[in-house]
């Protein structure tokens, strides 16, 4: 059974005083469902399960009076043995919420009632287009969190690697000083291994379970053609089409020198007006991230994000790689990226960055100054470069040597190296892209 990160999440939770009802957003078999239910069953006497998309019937326990006595009467004639509700015992998890909207107005007497725990979780929460018939949100009755795919240190959990081992890495990191070589290249082969396989459970439990590359592809190809389902099931109708389309362009987008999303990469003479929507629906259904360029590298970050200049990267790098030409897997193994490999690495450190809870940022002047990625970090403004092996950062140097324009003191340099440092810049190996939250520069207090 896969560890997951949402089970402290789903502790702290439960024990809050007075917790809301709690919904768990995310796409589609990210593994929502195995995890609530793992926690509801470990952690309550008696776990009610009610999905909504297996028998859309469960919907009518809703369809009247939304009192809490009401809904578990109905619940209870629709259930039978299975619908057990003993007062603060009970954990009532609503799957698939989407298809219930009248269920998530419910949690505003379930939060005000206090008797029950309900869990919900949902795919296609908020998507436009998705229910003709709305409701009633009930702002300040529910807690809502985000669960992504497994990211890297979950697939390292997986992979049998200790956390004992991945503190050994934090020291390493904190102290800036090289990891052993054993211990480097074994984390080399794990996170090519990562970039091909990615979070999904159902391709990581594949690949622990079987290491056949082609059964995780296929593993990974079926999620993809599930999402164009959705994609043609739940758009709006005029919409079903262009949707598909501007999914199938995100690989041509990224293999691009300039990498900015361009509607015209699209389909010829395309426009935002267009494809905006679109883009804006799988982004909703948490398939998709978006990078937003900066007017200037300052903190905020937020605050000087350009929201018209963006570029897109898949939630999830392993989909990100199924969607690429037949071999691309066996290419990233041996070490052979080719042309893709700025894109592949880019969306690698995405994948990171995002499923730790970052929003994405770059820097790009059309005078060439360009940075892959700008985080905050220790509450300064840090440039994020990628590298597949070596690689020019020439306008990191640039941005580095005039603190007072760019108002920039350090940068991070993720590659194929081990850990070392040149002035300013923190080089670090590729794989410690998921411990960027850990680093800390010497001098930060002094500037």
């Amino acid at each position: 059974m896969l560890k997951r990160k949402i089970e402290q999440t789903l502790s702290v939770w439960k024990k809050l005083k007075n917790h809301n009802p709690l919904v768990i957003k995310g796409c589609r078999q990210c593994g929502k469902t195995f995890s609530v239910l793992d926690f509801a069953r470990k952690n309550y006497t008696h776990t009610v399960y009610v999905n909504f998309f297996e028998n859309p019937a469960y919907a009518t326990a809703f369809n009247g009076s939304l009192e809490v006595d009401d809904i578990i009467m109905y619940l209870g004639a629709l259930l039978g043995d299975k619908a057990v509700f003993v007062p603060y015992e009970t954990c009532l998890v609503l799957d698939e919420l989407q298809e219930c909207p009248k269920a998530r107005t419910a949690l505003k007497f379930f939060k005000i009632d206090g008797r029950y725990d309900v869990i919900c979780t949902g795919s296609l929460l908020g998507i436009s287009g998705y229910q003709e018939q709305t409701a009633s949100i009930p702002i300040g009755y529910e807690t809502d969190i985000t669960m992504c795919p497994l990211d890297f240190e979950e697939f390292l959990w997986a992979n049998g690697i200790s956390e004992q081992i991945i503190f050994t890495l934090k020291e390493h990191l904190s102290k800036h000083t090289p990891v052993p070589d054993a211990l480097h290249q074994r984390f080399r082969e794990l996170l090519l291994r990562y970039i091909v396989v990615g979070g999904m459970p159902a391709a990581v439990n594949e690949f622990v379970g079987t290491k056949l590359m082609n059964n995780v592809l296929q593993v990974q190809r079926d999620i993809i053609n599930g999402y164009r389902d959705d994609m043609i099931k739940y758009a709006p109708k005029a919409d079903k089409s262009k949707i598909r389309e501007c999914f199938d362009s995100i690989p041509k987008q990224l293999s691009k020198e300039n990498k900015k999303f361009q509607y015209s990469q699209i389909k010829k003479k395309a426009t935002n007006s267009m494809f905006s929507g679109s883009l804006q629906w799988i982004e909703d259904a948490g398939i998709i991230q978006r990078c937003y360029n900066l007017s200037i590298t300052e903190l905020p970050l937020d605050g000087n994000a350009e929201k018209d200049t963006f570029k897109v990267y898949m939630s999830d790098i392993g989909l990100f790689i199924s969607m690429l030409e037949e071999g691309t897997q066996s290419d990233i193994l041996r070490g052979s990226l080719l042309g893709y490999k700025g894109a592949i690495f880019e969306n690698l450190v995405a994948d990171f960055l995002s499923k730790s809870g970052r929003k994405l940022y770059y820097f790009h002047k059309d005078s060439g100054l360009e940075i892959d990625f700008v985080i905050r970090t220790n509450n300064e403004c840090v440039l994020l470069e990628c590298k597949a092996t070596s690689g020019n950062v020439k306008s990191t140097k640039t941005i580095l040597k005039h603190p007072e324009k760019y108002h920039v003191s350090h940068a991070i340099k993720l590659g194929d190296y081990n850990i070392g440092q040149t002035d300013n810049m923190l080089i670090l190996p590729l794989y410690m892209g998921f411990l960027i939250d850990n680093v800390h520069f010497p001098d930060a207090d002094k500037v």
